[in-house]
C-alpha cells in the first residue's frame, strides 16, 4: 500500500524492500548538474506525478554532507562523512543493499561562520570510464574502480599547505575524455587548475596563481575550442583542455562576504554569472588573430545568485536569486530583462532541474514546487514536500522517482499510484 515517505535525519540505519520497481533504471546522473553539467533531465516524470506520494524503497544512513548522490547502471553512490572519515558508497539502486564502502580519514576544522553546514564533503564526484572520482572536504582526491571500489590512485597537494578553501573544498571535478580537471589550494596562498590522466593521476598541465573557489568548472566549444570554463577566487578564465593555455581572463573576485559559488551557465556563446550581491553578466568570448577578448553583452543587478545556478529552459534562463529572502525569477539570456519574478521570501537556497515540461525546485525547506516554463508569468503547476527536513543537498530525479539525501540520510523512493 503507498504511503507518504518521510526523511528523518536522525533515523537509525535499515534497508526496506517495499516493491520491486517497474524495470530496471537506465537512466544515469554521472556528476554535478548532471552528465553535461547543464541539469537538464531528459525522461523526467510528467507534471501529474507530483500529485502523487512518494513512496518509500528504501533508505540508508551514510552521514552528512551535501554532496550530490549519482546514479549509473543501477547503483547509486554518494560521498558522505560520519566523525572524521569520509565514506564512498556504492548502492543498489533497486534494493538498497550495499555493494562496497571505502572510508578515509578526513580530518577538517570548519572555518567559524560555516558550522551549521557541518564539515562536509561537500564537492560531488563524477562518474568516468569506469571510475569514481571523488574530492574530500580537506582538498585529497581519489580515483576508485566504481565496480569494485577498489583504491586506483590518490593525489594529496601539500605543495600549497592547505589544499581548500576557508569553508572546504566545494568545487566538483569535471572528466573531459582522458582528462580529469580540478582546482586546488586555498583563497589565502593561492593554488592551481590542474589537468591529470584519469589512469593513473599523473599531471598533464598546470595552471599556478589563483586560489580555488565554491564554483565548479563546465566544459565549453567557444570559437571552435574546447575549454574549462571555470570561476575561480580572481577571475572567469576560459583554458584550453589540451594545452593548458589560458585563453581569456575576466576579473570577477570573492572579496568579503561575497562568495564565488554558482556554476558558470552556457547559453549559446555565452557565458553567464549570477554572483552573490553583484547581479548577472553575460560575458562573450571571442578570438581575435591568436589573442581572445570578453566582451561583458549585459549586465543585470535586480537579482543575482548566492548558491544556487539556473538553468536554461529552451531560450530563457530561470533561477533563484538570493535578493528579498530569496526569489525565484526568469530572464531573457540574449539581453539580462527579468521577465518576472516570484513571491520573496522564499528560502536560503534552491536546486533547479530543467525537463522538457517544467523546472524543478527543491527549497532548502524540504519543499518542492513544479514550475510552468512559461517566460510570461510564475505559474506554479504542482507542489510536493519530499522531505521534511531541511534539504541542502541535490536529488536525482529519475523517470520514476527520485533519489534524495536529507541529514544524513538516503533514500530511493517512486511515485505512488
Amino acid at each position: 500500500m503507498a504511503r507518504s515517505f518521510c526523511i528523518l535525519p536522525a533515523l537509525a540505519l535499515f534497508v526496506v524492500v517495499l516493491d520491486a520497481l517497474p524495470g530496471r533504471q537506465a537512466e544515469s546522473w554521472t556528476g554535478w548538474r548532471g552528465p553535461n553539467r547543464n541539469a537538464w533531465v531528459e525522461s523526467a516524470p510528467g507534471p501529474e506525478a507530483w500529485s502523487k506520494p512518494l513512496v518509500g524503497v528504501w533508505t540508508y544512513d551514510v552521514g552528512e554532507g551535501y554532496s550530490s548522490p549519482l546514479v549509473y547502471n543501477g547503483r547509486v553512490y554518494q560521498l558522505a562523512r560520519k566523525n572524521e572519515s569520509e565514506i564512498v558508497y556504492c548502492i543498489d539502486l533497486q534494493t538498497g543493499r550495499l555493494l562496497w564502502q571505502q572510508r578515509y580519514e578526513a580530518p577538517f576544522q570548519i572555518g567559524s561562520g560555516g558550522e551549521r553546514h557541518g564539515k562536509g564533503p561537500k564537492s560531488t564526484p563524477v562518474l568516468a570510464s569506469g571510475r569514481l572520482f571523488t574530492l574530500s572536504i580537506h582538498g585529497v582526491l581519489h580515483a576508485w574502480n566504481a565496480t569494485t571500489g577498489q583504491l586506483l590512485w590518490r593525489r594529496e597537494f601539500n605543495e600549497f599547505g592547505k589544499a581548500h578553501p576557508y569553508w572546504g573544498a566545494a568545487t566538483s571535478p569535471i572528466v573531459h575524455q582522458d582528462r580529469l580537471l580540478v582546482h586546488v589550494g586555498n583563497d589565502e596562498q593561492g593554488g592551481a587548475l590542474l589537468c591529470l590522466n584519469t589512469a593513473d593521476g599523473t599531471e598533464i598541465w598546470r595552471v599556478a596563481g589563483d586560489g580555488p573557489c565554491y564554483s565548479s568548472p563546465v566544459v565549453a566549444e567557444l570559437d571552435g575550442v574546447v575549454q574549462l570554463v571555470e570561476w575561480n577566487h580572481q577571475a572567469v578564465v576560459g583554458v584550453d583542455i589540451q594545452t593548458g593555455n589560458v585563453l581569456w581572463r575576466y576579473a570577477l573576485p570573492h572579496v568579503g562576504p561575497d562568495q564565488n559559488m554558482p556554476t558558470p551557465i552556457l547559453f549559446q556563446y555565452y557565458v553567464i554569472i549570477g554572483a552573490e550581491n553583484r547581479g548577472f553578466r553575460a560575458l562573450r568570448p571571442q578570438r581575435e588573430g591568436d589573442s581572445w577578448r570578453v566582451d561583458v553583452v549585459w549586465q543585470n543587478d535586480e537579482v543575482a545568485q548566492e548558491m544556487s545556478t539556473g538553468v536554461i529552459w529552451k531560450d530563457y534562463l530561470f533561477g533563484f536569486s538570493h535578493y528579498d529572502s530569496g526569489r525565484l525569477f526568469c530572464m531573457d539570456p540574449t539581453n539580462g530583462k527579468v521577465l518576472w519574478k516570484g513571491p520573496p521570501r522564499a528560502g536560503e537556497n534552491a536546486y533547479l532541474l530543467a525537463t522538457p515540461k517544467y523546472i524543478f525546485v527543491l527549497l532548502d525547506s524540504g519543499k518542492a514546487l513544479i514550475l510552468d516554463p512559461d517566460p510570461n508569468r510564475y505559474h506554479v503547476l504542482a507542489k510536493h514536500n519530499p522531505v521534511r527536513a531541511p534539504a541542502w543537498t541535490p536529488l536525482v530525479l529519475l523517470r520514476d522517482g527520485v533519489v534524495i539525501k536529507s541529514g544524513t540520510i538516503l533514500a530511493r523512493c517512486y511515485f505512488g499510484r
